[in-house]
């Protein structure tokens, strides 16, 4: 696929749509609305993409949780290490004296990284997780 061929084409939508379409074009900062659009196809091919649990993808993975959950760290720790294999790096962080947050950084397939974070996101004491992915294209 030639990525630098730019080809025009045209899109209907409704005006209150477009209105807040180009509002968030301007609150981002993008030059014109043609970027913005384009990142949303880029963005939607990734969403695509993340269904092909055979693609090869590296991300990260966000928690958000209370350190004092008994049992949580160690619980974290061993699916950790279970997927040992998928994790480059970790970033642990002290929000306050209750609530840390740590950032893993992965890569592997798209199911592979999805169980891992599905199992971190769903301990007792994760207030909040999240799986970013990109592909390694």
């Amino acid at each position: 696929m030639d990525h630098k061929k730019l080809t025009r084409f045209g899109v209907s939508m409704d005006e209150g749509l477009l209105m807040d379409f180009d509002q968030i074009v301007a609150e981002k900062g993008y030059q014109n609305r043609s970027e913005a659009v384009r990142d949303l196809v880029r963005d939607a091919i990734l969403q695509h993409q993340w269904t092909d649990d055979k693609e090869l993808v590296a991300g990260a993975i966000l928690l958000f949780y209370n350190h004092h959950q008994n049992k949580l760290v160690t619980e974290m720790m061993n699916i950790q290490h279970d997927y040992h294999h998928n994790i480059l790096a970790t970033t642990h962080l002290h929000i306050n004296h209750h609530n840390c947050l740590e950032v893993i950084v992965v890569k592997g397939r798209t199911s592979e990284l999805r169980g891992l974070s599905d199992k971190l996101t769903s301990l007792k004491g994760v207030y909040f997780g999240k799986l970013t992915i990109s592909p390694l294209t």
